[in-house]
């Protein structure tokens, strides 16, 4: 007999989110994860009024501070748009991760610590990390080893001169003051885009999504407005993530599941992977034994993000992009529809 009815692979957010699903639905579930207590990682720390809408339906409320909305600017100009409905909220990765772990143990979770360094399909299931399983769910993050494991990586795209392509990367601080205001706001240098997340009474997160090389500092120096309000404040450690463009093949094979990052990838440019990586937690476990199923229902949470994701980046990073924000002030229905199609 298999030791558990799921492994999970991965104790980040969404695996400890799809811990919960499973234990919801009367299974049981055991999450290997090498790194003890509560995880750190860079991350933008804003959760869009769907991500918190599914973590309160898991009975997960973590404090934080209210976003009402969100607001593009430049040194051009800004515009800005308020969510019709519920609020999002900006919550410390660690504040997030340390709710999760505390509900998904409450509901008999087990984690025990180590890595899945082996993957083996069986007759029963799969086998990894020594655990036998009827079902196995990577959340293993953007290089996830199951995915290559398995074989659901695919080969590395190169552009003719060499280098991949379409390589961008993430950076995170965190600076100790009040916010300024309840809006996430997304500024628009020359070549990145910088995230200002209030995520405390006293704290701010900063983060920057752009190509390999860029900076915080120069980023901050073409941005005068977010310099001069960062100015003086205590600034934290740096973090990094990338590149974030990931792929996968296939999101299903066998008892297998590739769920959150490691399912694939296209920016956090829309700030949605927590609420696409909780919505395929729940679509995983809710087709544990259909492959086809999964796949379908992976595609149908994941489509307007990948959609919408590929098409603004695709737009920074073209000879276009100090037009998007001018289009986006020209065009405030527009701008409205894609903030409110974020917020769902």
């Amino acid at each position: 007999m298999p030791d558990t009815d799921v492994l999970v692979v991965g104790g980040g957010p969404v695996g400890l989110a799809a811990a919960i699903e499973v234990r919801r639905r009367g299974l049981e579930v055991v999450v290997l994860e090498p790194r003890a207590g509560t995880v750190d990682k860079a991350c933008g720390e804003g959760l869009m009024p769907g991500a918190l809408r599914l973590l309160q339906e898991w009975d997960v409320d973590p404090p934080g501070h209210p976003l009402v909305g969100i607001s593009y600017r430049s040194p051009g100009g800004h515009v800005d748009h308020r969510f019709r409905g519920p609020s999002g909220r900006g919550v410390r990765r660690t504040v997030l991760h340390d709710a999760l772990r505390g509900r998904a143990a409450a509901l008999g979770a087990v984690t025990v610590g180590g890595r899945a360094d082996d993957v083996r399909v069986t007759p029963a299931g799969v086998v990894a990390g020594g655990i036998s399983a009827r079902h196995l769910l990577a959340c293993d993050g953007l290089h996830s080893t199951v995915r290559r494991l398995v074989g659901l990586e695919p080969a590395a795209r190169r552009r003719r001169d060499g280098r991949q392509d379409g390589r961008r990367y993430g950076l995170r601080r965190h600076y100790r003051l009040a916010p300024w205001t309840d809006l996430v706001e997304v500024h628009w240098s020359p070549a990145a885009e910088v995230y200002v997340t209030p995520v405390g009474p006293d704290l701010v997160g900063v983060a920057l999504l752009g190509p390999r090389g860029v900076t915080l500092e120069a980023a901050l120096a073409s941005l005068p407005e977010l310099a001069a309000r960062l100015d003086g404040a205590h600034a934290g450690p740096v973090r990094g993530a990338g590149p974030l463009r990931q792929r996968s093949t296939r999101r299903a094979a066998g008892p297998v599941r590739l769920v959150g990052d490691a399912s694939g990838y296209v920016d956090a440019l829309t700030g949605e992977g927590l609420r696409v990586g909780f919505a395929q937690a729940r679509a995983a476990v809710a087709t544990l034994d259909d492959p086809a199923a999964y796949e379908r229902a992976w595609r149908t949470a994941t489509r307007d993000y990948r959609v919408l994701t590929s098409a603004l980046v695709a737009w920074a990073a073209s000879p276009l992009r100090p037009t998007l924000l001018p289009v986006a002030r020209r065009a405030p229905a527009l701008f409205a529809a894609v903030v409110e199609r974020l917020a769902a």
